[in-house]
């Protein structure tokens, strides 16, 4: 009799020991005060799925208390994806304080798309500056620019998951500067009036295909660079004349090899008269010694 008592002392410690360790009893009572409906066999279902029951009843009860109210499967399987579940839980909260459409799916797409849901749906409410890097450009006067604009963006919700990040928007930015101040007839216009790049820059609809919204565009600072008209010009000269340099020298090697060409010549005619006359001599000689030539004395 004794040993069945310990058997079953024994079975009911064990029971006791397993029901402790696979059910998490604060986190169980936490969520039984607060209204979530969570039972023994949820959170031994989760232990048994190796899913921390602290990583999703937690949030869950910080979800119920603020009225949102996912379901504990689909808080599940979002962590067993790999999603962060306590971001996308903070991100509803703040969504339904803030009257921003978002649901469970959609948050859930945007957490585990590598965004931060939670800090899109901040920027949703306060938006975002983004500072551009200085941006240099040329005016058709030939004045060289320098400009670094303000972007406020807004996040958009809809377009999060597949949508351009920052980077593009500060390269559409970029490029919309360098096109409105090269359009510009003369620098000074552009330095009077900055707002009109930003309005060239807003009516090119730079958000298309990004996650953001741009709210505004403003010139926090325009400086004047280098005349680069002068300086095309200068170096312009300066390659015409190195050209006329060039040509110049063409012509004097040309003069002085045909000089030169001439002096040979006239030295081959030289050698050739000379040579003639050398053979006058010789042909006197031979006339006198075939008899072909004599001299007469001439009495006086």
């Amino acid at each position: 009799m004794d040993t069945l008592v310990l058997v079953v002392i024994a079975a009911g410690l064990l029971v006791v020991w397993l029901f402790f360790y696979f059910v998490p009893v604060a986190l169980w009572i936490s969520a039984l005060a607060a209204g979530v409906p969570v039972g023994p066999g949820t959170l031994i279902g989760m232990r048994l799925r190796k899913v921390s029951p602290h990583r999703v009843i937690g949030p869950m009860i910080a979800a119920w208390k603020a009225g949102v109210k996912p379901s504990v499967a689909d808080l599940e399987a979002h962590y067993l994806a790999g999603g962060t579940v306590d971001r996308v839980v903070r991100a509803l909260i703040s969504a339904d304080k803030a009257n921003i459409p978002l649901d469970f799916q959609k948050a859930a797409a945007i957490d585990l798309a590598g965004r931060d849901v939670f800090d899109a749906v901040a920027m949703s409410v306060n938006p975002r500056v983004i500072e551009t890097p200085r941006i240099g450009a040329v005016a058709k006067d030939g004045i060289q620019l320098y400009a670094q604009a303000r972007v406020t963006v807004r996040a958009n919700i809809e377009r999060l998951v597949g949508g351009a990040t920052e980077g593009t928007i500060i390269a559409r930015v970029g490029e919309g500067v360098v096109s409105a101040i090269g359009s510009a007839d003369n620098h000074k216009a552009v330095l009077e009036n900055p707002n009109s790049i930003s309005r060239r820059v807003l009516e090119r609809g730079l958000d298309s295909g990004t996650a953001f919204e741009i709210l505004s565009i403003d010139i926090a600072d325009i400086d004047v660079g280098r005349n680069i008209g002068a300086q095309l010009q200068t170096d312009q000269a300066e390659a015409d004349l190195q050209v006329a340099r060039a040509r110049a020298e063409e012509r004097r090697a040309m003069a002085i090899a045909q000089e030169q060409e001439m002096t040979a010549l006239v030295q081959e005619r030289r050698a050739a008269v000379v040579e003639a006359e050398a053979e006058v001599p010789r042909a006197i000689a031979e006339a006198f010694r075939k008899g072909q030539l004599s001299i007469a004395k001439i009495q006086p």
